[in-house]
């Protein structure tokens, strides 16, 4: 059976990676030349941590208030835009306590099945994406987020996410080769990091090698429709012909799924990163530095600084205020650190696809009977991979999925 995969990054990768096992000839269409994804430059955080999703009760009100500041960390750029108004009405319509215990298991369950994919990813040994299992800590420096934080810690310990609040001497012996400016933290042991650039070349390479065809540069520009199946997919340069075609294009999805006669509502969040050469050995533990909403993880001898949400469509234009929030926010908690703003030039800046109730998209399409999505895990993104790709292969085997992913249903907000 031939499988074309559109797109090509990490629900890609391993969409491929679990179907080429299971003996399906794989073809990847990817509209870049795969350098520069929203896989490559993400903070390379692995979050069982994070069952608690975007769209929770405060939100909107903090959303608000962040927009008023030009380097604030969330920020939703006026333009006249069906889908935005769209997608904003259904975030204000989830952002609710319902929604967030709905979320609950959903996100762990899936997490922890993505978590326990990496170990043995690692075991296999196929290559180096550099692993390592160090926990997550949450800093704050103010009552309000501490009280915050405390509950969240609370809701995790419920859900069988092990948490423990620290206080600030509690952090500063975790992180003995810098002082850390914050009055205490929440530690997740169970959470783990990786290097995402090493991840995604590695993994090509090893695709690459085990037959999956990679056509870069082929942005598709349409479908075939036949019998409520696509029989043909069309791009600039030729048409191509599957059995099962997977989308997974992140942030352009929803603009894809037009084309296949759905509305798969999706706004992307653009995000930005840098590394700093030399600082990676002086942070011992990925950290999110709550006030700052800004993320410090150690990649080598590199330390690569990450943040802010963006809801701008698909420009990734540089804003330098929003990048110079996420360095004022280091130096905030890490003062010792030679944190500085870099040149645009050293900037990476992405889209993360954010659905409007912070879970993913996976599953077949009720319109479509060989088409499958993968895409909206907005933050999450690399995090969920393995398990996002193992759900695919299973969806298009027609195998007993290893979850429930009735909620998770990408015709849920169709109509």
């Amino acid at each position: 059976m031939e499988v074309g995969i559109i797109g090509g990054g990490i629900n890609g990768l391993f969409s491929a990676y679990y179907l080429q096992k299971m003996g399906y000839s794989v073809t990847i269409l990817e509209q870049s030349d795969l350098l520069d994804s929203c896989s490559h430059g993400n903070a390379g955080m692995i979050v069982p941590s994070h069952i608690i999703p975007l769209a929770a009760p405060g939100m909107i009100a903090k959303g608000l208030k962040w927009m008023l500041s030009s380097t604030s960390p969330f920020y939703i750029r006026p333009r006249m835009s069906g889908s935005l108004l769209k997608w904003g009405w259904l975030f204000y319509k989830n952002a609710t306590e319902a929604n967030v215990q709905k979320s609950i298991p959903i996100l762990r369950d899936i997490s922890l099945l993505s978590k326990a994919m990496f170990q043995d990813f690692q075991k296999e040994n196929h290559f180096d994406f550099g692993w390592h299992e160090r926990g997550l800590m949450m800093l704050y420096q103010t009552p309000s987020m501490a009280h915050e934080e405390a509950e969240g810690a609370a809701i995790a310990n419920k859900a069988g996410i092990e948490a423990h609040v620290l206080s600030a001497e509690e952090v500063q012996k975790l992180e003995p080769n810098t002082k850390v400016n914050a009055i205490g933290g929440v530690f997740y042991p169970g959470d783990a990091h990786l290097n995402p650039n090493l991840l995604v070349s590695n993994l090509k390479k090893y695709l690459t090698d085990k037959g999956v065809r990679f056509l870069y540069h082929t942005p598709v520009t349409g479908f075939e429709i036949k019998n409520h199946a696509v029989t043909g997919v069309l791009t600039a340069k030729d048409k191509y012909n599957f059995d099962e075609i997977v989308v997974a294009v992140g942030a352009w999805s929803g603009v894809l799924s037009e084309k296949l006669g759905i509305s798969v509502p999706l706004q992307g969040g653009k995000g930005y990163s840098m590394l700093f050469d030399g600082l990676g050995p002086k942070v011992n533990i990925p950290a999110i530095m709550l006030e700052a909403r800004a993320t410090a993880t150690p990649m080598g001898n590199a330390l690569r600084c990450a943040g802010t949400m963006e809801i701008a469509g698909i420009d990734l234009s540089i804003n330098m205020n929003r990048v110079q929030g996420i360095v004022n926010g280091v130096q905030r908690f890490y003062p010792e650190l030679a944190v500085e703003l870099p040149q645009k030039e050293q900037i990476w800046s992405g889209l993360r696809p954010c659905s409007p109730d912070g879970l993913p998209y996976i599953g077949r399409l009720n319109n479509l009977k060989n088409v499958t999505m993968a895409t909206g895990h907005g933050m999450m993104g690399l995090s969920l991979g393995p398990a996002t790709g193992l759900l695919v292969s299973e969806i298009i085997g027609r195998n007993k999925l290893s979850m429930d992913i009735k909620w998770l249903n990408p015709n849920r907000f169709d109509g």
